[in-house]
């Protein structure tokens, strides 16, 4: 491909050599670089794409670009310096692949919980309906009905925009994809052409990635910043956060809410544990979902389907026909009468959601047990938050290890306790060995309680010291269920 057909969407503030030369890919890590690549320098937070120029240039990189010229310069390499490394990675990208995003309707959702339960479900929606759709999740991307395993929320610019080229050549005609605080400031999809962007909340989340909540939310609205006037933002009215987001966009803006006036209007008519009776625009609906936070989930897809030009009507009845994602809310009934709840929920705000939908079901006729850990070498202000929570809302609480990666469990744990004051912590267990947690969770249940193992749903692993190891909370609970006696 030809370097300068790359850089059409790029604002260049100088070049050095022949931007006419022929390139054969593009690389930002310079362990990748070919003959003939592209190599951009971009700055993330450990390491500078800067100090790998030399060597991406002896592995044959044939055009550098940067946000600062190297002091010396290799003859027959082209140098290009930009404003913004990743921006124009995001740019080059997006042409490499034939600008796949213009090529489909693609919706990006954004905030701290319900991403993956929106994505997907107007990915298994649209399927319904009967178009070849494509999905971009945390659990896994679809193309069409081809599964490929995801590795991060949003993917680097690169592997992004290769998956949507992918759904183009399919035939899909739709895209849902989650975009995370992280790809919105790092510019991984800087290039993407949205057509409608959905904000779902905003709680204390990736702190030790962004700093303040201040950065944190102006992540989440940039997004919406950068929409075209041919887009829609659809915001979630109920979060307080919520019309933040349409504050500067060029888009057609809409709300929804289950508490006040918005153009996406849910009631909930009546719930338990098998589902809910919705009242969504004055139609009422059947569904297989549970909880306040599910029913807000629905009303967003709802309007989502709607701004894009489906029939209200037919979008209710499949709706009705949808089930929970994988590790959201996945209830599983113990032949022992009680229920376990396998739930993703690990912010204080999410954990809170899903113990108080529990306890509304609840009515006081059984007993919750809840079992969930923080993660390490991430935000350590939420830990005692997470406790609290827990205990608060919990009959018992199990404080337990959830990936400690690097981190000593135990520290996690005294960090989580810290949060508790001595009659708090009489409600609760520390029980560092997860599977441990939930085995005494289940032994301590009696009919008509509810288990909730929370913060790693749908995750089949644990990371202890760096090493991945096979672990499922869904597979344990189930461990639990076929031991005798075990009540």
């Amino acid at each position: 491909m030809i370097l300068s057909d790359l850089l059409q969407n790029i604002l260049l503030k100088s070049v050095s050599g022949d931007v006419d030369t022929v390139v054969s890919d593009i690389q930002f890590d310079s362990r990748k670089v070919t003959e003939k690549s592209v190599f951009v320098a971009t700055r993330g937070t450990a390491t500078d794409g800067h100090d790998y120029i030399e060597m991406a240039i002896t592995q044959g990189a044939k055009a550098i670009v940067c946000e600062s010229m190297p002091d010396s310069k290799t003859e027959g390499v082209s140098y290009i310096q930009v404003e913004d490394s990743a921006e124009a990675l995001g740019q080059m990208a997006s042409a490499f692949y034939g600008f796949p995003s213009d090529k489909l309707t693609l919706v990006g959702v954004t905030g701290t919980n319900g991403k993956t339960t929106i994505a997907t479900l107007l990915y298994k929606l649209f399927g319904e309906l009967g178009f070849k759709t494509g999905l971009l999740s945390t659990v896994v991307n679809y193309i069409d009905k081809e599964a490929i395993e995801a590795t991060h929320t949003t993917p680097d610019a690169l592997a992004l925009n290769e998956l949507l080229a992918r759904m183009v050549a399919a035939g899909c005609k739709y895209a849902f994809m989650e975009v995370s605080s992280h790809s919105i400031d790092q510019r991984r999809i800087a290039g993407l052409d949205f057509d409608g962007a959905i904000f779902t909340n905003i709680t204390r989340d990736h702190i030790d990635y962004h700093q303040t909540f201040e950065n944190y939310l102006k992540a989440k609205k940039r997004f919406f910043d950068d929409l075209t006037n041919e887009a829609f933002a659809l915001t979630n009215a109920d979060d307080k956060n919520g019309m933040v987001m349409l504050q500067n966009t060029k888009a057609g803006k809409f709300t929804y809410s289950l508490r006040g006036m918005a153009d996406f209007k849910t009631k909930i008519l009546e719930h338990s544990f098998e589902g809910m009776l919705l009242d969504m625009n004055e139609r009422e609906v059947n569904v297989s979902f549970i909880g306040k936070f599910n029913a807000s989930n629905l009303s967003a897809v709802f309007g989502a389907a709607v701004l894009l030009g489906q029939n209200e009507l037919e979008v209710l009845r499949i709706i009705s026909s949808l089930h929970s994602v994988s590790g959201r809310f996945e209830t599983l009934r113990a032949p022992q009468g009680y229920t376990a709840i396998v739930d993703y929920a690990h912010t204080p705000d999410a954990l809170n959601n899903v113990i108080s939908t529990i306890n509304q079901i609840l009515q006081g006729n059984g007993r919750l047990i809840t079992v969930v850990g923080c993660g390490g070498n991430r935000d350590k202000g939420k830990r005692p938050m997470m406790a609290r929570e827990a205990v608060e809302g919990s009959w018992k609480a199990i404080l337990t290890s959830d990936n400690p990666r690097f981190e000593e469990p135990q520290e996690i744990l005294n960090d989580m306790l810290a949060g508790l004051d001595m009659s708090q912590k009489t409600k609760s267990l520390a029980i560092v060995d997860r599977r441990e947690a939930i085995k005494t969770a289940c032994a301590i249940a009696q009919p008509g309680d509810v288990v909730l193992v929370a913060g790693k749903g749908h995750e089949d692993y644990q990371i202890v010291q760096g090493i991945k190891h096979h672990f499922d909370d869904r597979e344990e609970v189930r461990k639990c269920f076929a031991i005798p006696g075990l009540n």
